[in-house]
């Protein structure tokens, strides 16, 4: 029997990782979690999936409990700001397509849609709270969209059935500090300390890690959360990384925490990503605060430059500002789970900040460990299947991210005309070659779990500008009255969220009060 795991890295990763794992086992099993004063985690304001509430739901916990402690926001969707071309915009939110006589309603945009206005706006409720800084819930709790899953309690991410409309913005520092106190007030031990040596057996198998202060620290399992540096996985153990360096463009950032004053200027309830000339900058609108970041490929663009940029973007006048200079490291292990040691997080892989990504990757993986945890029998299928899982999820982000940049209209600098031309991953050529003929399906988009859905790809492929030809020509043939009466009903349901619901911030205010 498994009697003990040990997490090396503190941090978003560390501390979901052993709240996840006591949550799932309780005292049946010990968990360590060995973290360093001396290292600061990349964090920088995480936006992120819809589906994260899983994972805060199978915890226990409740958003108007942990909200307030991380200055925790909603997020309706993003918002895709000139990546199209300069000064257009459209949104990609949290909201299936509805569905008219077999056909999704952005098939049936292309027939009947009106062109002056974008799809995303005719086909989504969705737009309009986005424009109207609206919360997802009024003053009393109740959701907007009434068919959601309003709470499944304890859940994962494959008990999402219907499309939950929003996720979070939260500060991953406050985060972490929040989940330390939730653990180790339900059993997790804590040492602070500095690792300085991974003890191995003659097998190569992990037996302890040596601490500075706090000797060695033995475990079954060990999780490692030490990000980029990958200390057990990569350092350790010799683990592969695979770079996506040749499909994905980015590979630095520059971060700030930029003040607002938000009582007067309002909260968005959603993630901006504003197309630069040598990346993109995120605007994430936390509660008191915005974290704010310039992704760039340093082949474009140097941190003076990129920093000065993200400056003049986000805090004019504000030099008292320090700014966080990351260098990212883009791709995955060959394998996430090598003998006894498991990469969750950034040391198990990471394809840059667009779409937020990051927390699914570490809820993902934390989910598929569970499913699969081994006992003393060691059965190698467990590994063999985790690892097929893990890469076939970052895999497809990687194919998800790379049509962002293949599809934009955009091609007005060095940088967005490389993106062009640069290498694309198996299948994703096929899929943008069918998508000029007609929008994805199921059977056409990336065929494995990686967390976007086919309206997900649809509402890219639309917004970047990459159109089919004509429509389905079967919609021509068809009566397009109920999907007209649809257009209409999506617009009067908008109109009714906006009137009915309260601004982001009004709740926010109400809610940490």
């Amino acid at each position: 029997m498994m009697k003990s795991v040990v997490v090396v890295g503190g941090g978003t990763a560390g501390w979901m990782s052993a709240t996840y794992l006591k949550a799932a086992f309780g005292d049946r099993i010990r968990v360590t979690v060995v973290e360093s004063d001396r290292i600061p985690t990349i964090g920088v304001g995480e936006a992120t999936f819809s589906t994260v509430r899983h994972f805060f739901e199978y915890l226990g916990l409740d958003e108007r409990t942990w909200m307030p402690h991380c200055g925790g926001s909603f997020k309706l969707g993003i918002r895709f700001q000139d990546w199209a071309g300069p000064g257009r915009h459209f949104y990609h939110p949290f909201e299936r397509l509805r569905v008219v006589d077999g056909f999704h309603m952005a098939d049936w945009w292309l027939q009947l849609g009106e062109r002056d206005q974008g799809f995303d706006r005719q086909c989504f409720i969705t737009p309009a709270l986005c424009e109207a800084r609206r919360a997802p819930r009024t003053l009393d709790g109740e959701l907007f969209v009434v068919n959601a899953d309003q709470s499944l309690g304890r859940s994962t991410l494959a008990e999402q059935r219907a499309q939950f409309p929003y996720a979070y913005h939260f500060d991953a520092a406050r985060l972490a500090l929040f989940l330390t106190g939730f653990g180790v007030e339900r059993g997790v031990r804590h040492v602070r300390d500095d690792v300085l040596q991974v003890g191995q057996d003659e097998r190569g198998w992990i037996t302890h890690v040596t601490t500075r202060e706090h000797g060695d620290v033995a475990g079954d399992l060990f999780i490692d959360c030490t990000g980029f540096r990958g200390l057990l996985i990569n350092q350790a153990l010799g683990e592969r990384f695979q770079s996506f360096q040749d499909v994905l463009p980015n590979n630095r950032a520059v971060a700030l925490q930029v003040p607002r004053e938000q009582e007067r200027e309002g909260i968005d309830p959603y993630t901006t990503a504003t197309a630069m000339p040598a990346g993109w900058i995120w605007t994430i609108p936390l509660f008191g605060r915005h974290g704010t970041g310039y992704v760039y490929s340093d082949q474009f663009c140097g941190p003076d430059e990129a920093e000065a940029a993200l400056r003049k973007f986000a805090a004019p006048g504000r030099d008292d500002l320090s700014a966080n200079h990351i260098q990212m490291r883009i791709g995955r292990n060959e394998r996430s789970w090598v003998r006894n040691c498991v990469a969750i997080g950034l040391s198990s892989g990471f394809v840059e900040p667009l779409e937020s990504t990051g927390i699914f990757f570490i809820q993902h993986g934390l989910e598929q460990l569970v499913r699969h945890f081994p006992d003393a029998r060691w059965d190698p299928a467990l590994p063999l299947a985790y690892n097929e899982r893990i890469n076939r999820a970052i895999d497809g982000v990687k194919e998800f991210l790379a049509l962002h940049y293949r599809a934009a209209g955009r091609d007005d600098s060095l940088y967005w005309k490389e993106a062009k031309v640069r290498a694309l991953p198996d299948g994703l050529q096929e899929r943008l070659t069918t998508a000029s003929s007609f929008l994805l399906d199921e059977e056409t988009i990336y065929p494995h779990y990686h967390g976007f859905e086919t309206y997900s790809w649809n509402t890219m492929l639309l917004g970047l500008g990459h159109e089919p030809s004509h429509p389905r020509p079967a919609l021509a043939m068809s009566d397009g009255q109920r999907a007209t009466e649809e257009f209409d009903r999506i617009r009067v349901d908008a109109a009714r969220c906006v009137s009915r619901l309260p601004s982001c911030y009004d709740y926010l205010a109400a809610m940490n009060s």
